[in-house]
């Protein structure tokens, strides 16, 4: 079991160390080439128009590409708090309807009849209360848990 969980660990880890280090070409490829486009229209610019006029145009190009890079970045980080958000609030819901799905099961009706045929219902009933009391127990920790994560509206 273990072996296995330390297999997937380790082809997660080498596939996500192939596909950074795939990004990090590219990133690299992109920046050599931005360099040059950007050394041409300087270029282009100083023959036809002067120095200053060269400066500015290459900054303009650098403005335009950053401002594109911001509203990509705050694009995909404003879909990852909504993922996020609604990550959380399905695992809210998962955690609330656990309790009630797990009771309607009927292998485990099945299950608790055989125990009760095979134990017997006198010595089944103090365990049960003991059983519920500490299942009441932990339900209230996670509803007190799962409050207390809640965000609020100050921030």
């Amino acid at each position: 079991m273990f072996q296995r969980m330390i297999e997937d660990f380790k082809s997660g880890t080498g596939t996500a160390v192939r596909m950074t280090s795939l990004a990090a070409a590219a990133g690299f490829a992109l920046f050599v080439t931005l360099a040059f486009l950007s050394a041409a229209a300087f270029m282009a610019v100083l023959q036809k128009y002067g120095p200053v006029e060269a400066c500015l145009t290459v900054a303009g190009i650098f403005l335009v590409i950053s401002l594109i890079v911001a509203a990509v970045y705050t694009n995909k980080k404003r879909q990852a708090e909504i993922r996020a958000a609604a990550a959380a609030a399905a695992a809210r819901e998962a955690a609330k309807s656990a309790a009630s799905s797990i009771l309607a099961d009927p292998m485990l009706l099945a299950a608790g009849l055989q125990l009760v045929r095979a134990v017997g219902l006198k010595k089944l009933i103090p365990l049960l209360a003991v059983g519920g009391v500490a299942l009441g127990f932990l339900m209230s920790r996670n509803t007190a848990a799962s409050s207390d994560e809640e965000p609020t509206d100050a921030e």
